[in-house]
């Protein structure tokens, strides 16, 4: 396994930690997972809700300096790490999360929830900052790539493929199309692959993301092409994790069944434990609870009232609340059997590659 190199940062292992919004991923999950060698990545919706700087009525204000607390948060703990920030295009205050991030030192940003079409504007004053999309498509990726170069003289540093048939949470795919069995994901990572190769004569990273959870899946992913991947779920059962106690024993107790699609307010459908989803919009019926955040650009809770809110949703779970709480997942979180460390699944993943390191620099010294 080659160390993952985006732009100017090179990972000691090919790993990204995924952004799991509402704090689920926070600083000390991030600051962990840099300090072991991967990429640590602090997620920025939903950033301010369970934090310091929030009175109620503040969403937007503490969303910013929520960011920047956790980014300093997790460069405490990894001075050197590579750290980034996930920000969903469909937030709406996504260009102000993006700015706030860089300003916070953040040496990565993915984006995806959306087509970042405008991010290397948004990121022209840093350019030594990492940029990433999220694309399940070739086409995707072809569009963002092409709008890039033309308009910014830029390509992306790395393109994360999300399967949309395994990943948690928020999907970049139309729900009748998940779950068929059409798509193919490595198929995916190497037709951008070679699309970045023959149109920009450009070799750039291609991580895979969704279903990714022990050494097996690593090897695979990696043989089949990818040049690192993308893991979320997997470090939910972690002591360093910034959710509740009872957010990670949902995983602990899920079942396989437990999980499956629900449609999201965001007009996106989503990967989660499904085992409470009448709770979730009796909640904010019995409590009265309306829109009172408008924390993205489209919701169909701000605008009709239909569903419910998926941000106070995402802040209950992860407080602790999984009755009322929408609990996001890939779909391999029900494998989660204890509550571990970020530094023992690292030795799972790399454990050997450590040990055969050592050996050769014992032989050179020799």
């Amino acid at each position: 396994m080659k160390p993952l190199r985006i732009g100017k940062y090179v990972a000691k292992y090919p790993l990204i930690q995924g952004g799991m919004g509402a704090r689920i991923s926070a600083g000390n999950l991030a600051g962990h997972v840099a300090k072991n060698g991967g990429i640590g990545i602090v997620a920025a919706a939903g950033i301010g809700m369970n934090s310091g700087h929030f009175n109620g009525h503040n969403y937007f204000e503490a969303d910013l300096e929520a960011i920047k607390d956790e980014l300093r948060k997790a460069y405490a703990i990894a001075p050197d790490g590579i750290i980034g920030v996930n920000v969903m295009v469909a937030l709406s205050d996504y260009a102000q999360l993006v700015k706030a991030s860089i300003e916070a030192g953040a040496k990565v940003i993915i984006c995806g929830a959306g087509l970042p079409m405008s991010l290397p504007e948004l990121t022209a004053h840093a350019p030594d900052v990492a940029l990433v999309p999220i694309a399940s498509s070739v086409r995707a990726a072809q569009l963002i790539a092409r709008k890039w170069h033309k308009a910014y003289n830029r390509l992306p540093d790395a393109v994360v493929v999300e399967d949309p048939d395994t990943a948690g949470g928020h999907l970049g795919e139309k729900m009748e199309h998940i779950g068929t069995g059409q798509y193919d994901q490595y198929a995916t990572v190497r037709g951008i692959k070679e699309f970045f190769r023959s149109e920009f004569n450009a070799d750039i990273p291609i991580i895979a993301a969704g279903g990714i959870w022990d050494r097996a899946d690593l090897e695979h992913a990696l043989a089949e092409g990818a040049d690192g991947v993308q893991m979320a779920s997997r470090f939910v059962c972690t002591e360093e994790c910034d959710a509740e106690d009872g957010f990670k024993q949902r995983y602990l107790d899920c079942t396989k069944e437990d999980i499956g699609l629900i449609m999201s307010p965001a007009g996106l459908p989503g990967r989660a434990i499904l085992s409470n989803q009448d709770n979730i919009r009796q909640h904010d019926l019995d409590y009265g609870i309306t829109c009172n955040q408008a924390c993205l650009k489209k919701c169909s809770y701000k605008e009709t009232g239909e569903r419910f809110c998926i941000v106070t949703a995402l802040d209950r779970a992860q407080r602790g609340d999984v009755e009322t709480g929408l609990v996001f997942c890939g779909s391999n979180a029900w494998k989660a059997d204890r509550i571990t460390t970020v530094h023992e699944i690292f030795e799972e993943l790399f454990g050997e590659q450590k040990k055969a390191a050592a050996t050769e620099e014992l032989k050179q010294a020799a």
